[in-house]
């Protein structure tokens, strides 16, 4: 990056990317040289996290809240390093309570989904808890398996089939662990369970409704003939779409199902034609599997083109963003300026991709 003596550094921090400073131009110079003694891969980003530290231990922190940020980072740290060598595997996070007994019905259709999306090629992620964490491990596989644990004073041990593997993470907080279900999930399954189970549902169908996570398919799978979820459904419907509390096309991006193998053929039929999104500039791009031909784009743009903010949805090349990043280059694609509301519109577009396909 730079070779030379202080002066070099102190003259390169005008010229530095990263506009977030320590607001001491010979610190920074400082920061910049030991940045080229490790030569991380992305100097900007390092920077800015030395940046964080050395403003906080400048400014009214008590230590509380620095043991909390720095447990965070190094949380986070720990999981993207467990989770690197499987990133081209597609992982489905499967929750429900932790109190449901061997036996149950619950917990045989999550051993027999965990099993079955395994078969798919698919590995799963759990809470590492008992119950139905359990039984998604049993299901699957310690080989297949991940396990995301939150260490509680009542349930501190992951159940035994993760308990010595690699793949299970322990955490401390709450709020770190969800990022990394989030980060690393393509689908997700919930079967029945209680406020934590609630609380996931919830918290994923907000980040996905308002684009604050990519899209993935959910899944809310009963056992056969099982209640909990038709009656969360019809709670749903009732007090917040026919209130006008949420749009009623944001219950696309739900599945309701007492079915194993329609929750299989769910989160697999997803990513048939789809891949992935991305926002370049103020386009949105979706990635493919295959060219979309003329009469398949047209018939896109005449259900879909509602929710374009201008222009149509059209077919481009990879983008000089996208080979920067060297972000799925070989994909086909469509882009659209969305309006960057309507989610569950997009959920339908991606089902109706995937259903040509």
């Amino acid at each position: 990056m730079i070779v030379g003596d202080a002066g070099s550094y102190l003259r390169a921090v005008t010229d530095f990317p990263s506009r977030y400073r320590t607001g001491d131009d010979d610190l920074d110079a400082e920061l910049l040289k030991l940045l080229d003694r490790v030569e991380p891969a992305d100097h900007e980003y390092v920077f800015e996290l030395m940046v964080s530290a050395l403003r906080l231990s400048r400014e009214d922190v008590d230590r509380g809240e620095l043991k909390m940020v720095a447990a965070a980072v190094k949380e986070f740290r720990y999981s993207f390093g467990v989770f690197a060598p499987y990133e081209g595997i597609r992982k489905c996070t499967v929750f429900g309570s932790a109190r449901t007994k061997a036996g149950d019905p619950a917990y045989s259709c999550a051993h027999d989904f965990a099993e079955a999306i395994a078969a798919r090629d698919w590995m799963v992620i759990t809470g590492a808890g008992p119950g139905i964490m359990e039984a998604g491990h049993e299901g699957a596989g310690a080989e297949n398996s991940f396990g995301v644990n939150i260490v509680l004073p009542f349930e501190a041990d992951a159940n035994p089939v993760i308990a010595d593997d690699p793949k299970l993470i322990n955490f401390k907080y709450f709020f770190t662990r969800k990022v990394m279900f989030m980060k690393e999930s393509h689908a997700y399954v919930m079967l029945p369970g209680g406020f934590g189970t609630m609380d996931e549902a919830f918290e994923l169908l907000t980040l996905i409704q308002t684009g604050k996570s990519t899209p993935a398919p959910i899944v809310l799978l009963d056992p056969p003939g099982g209640t909990y979820w038709p009656r969360w459904k019809e709670f749903v419907e009732l007090e917040l779409r026919d209130e006008g509390l949420i749009s009623p096309d944001d219950l696309s991006l739900v599945k309701v199902t007492d079915s194993i193998d329609d929750a299989v053929e769910e989160v697999c039929r997803f990513y048939r034609t789809y891949h992935s999104i991305r926002f370049v500039g103020p386009r949105l791009v979706l990635r493919l599997h295959r060219e979309i031909g003329d009469a398949e784009l047209a018939a896109l743009n005449e259900r879909f083109g509602h929710i374009l903010e201008k222009g149509e949805i059209e077919r481009i090349d990879v983008t000089d963003a996208e080979l920067r990043d060297d972000d799925h280059v070989e994909l086909h694609r469509i882009a659209m300026h969305f309006d960057r509301r309507n989610w569950g519109v997009v959920r339908q577009m991606l089902d109706a991709l995937n259903d040509a396909g």
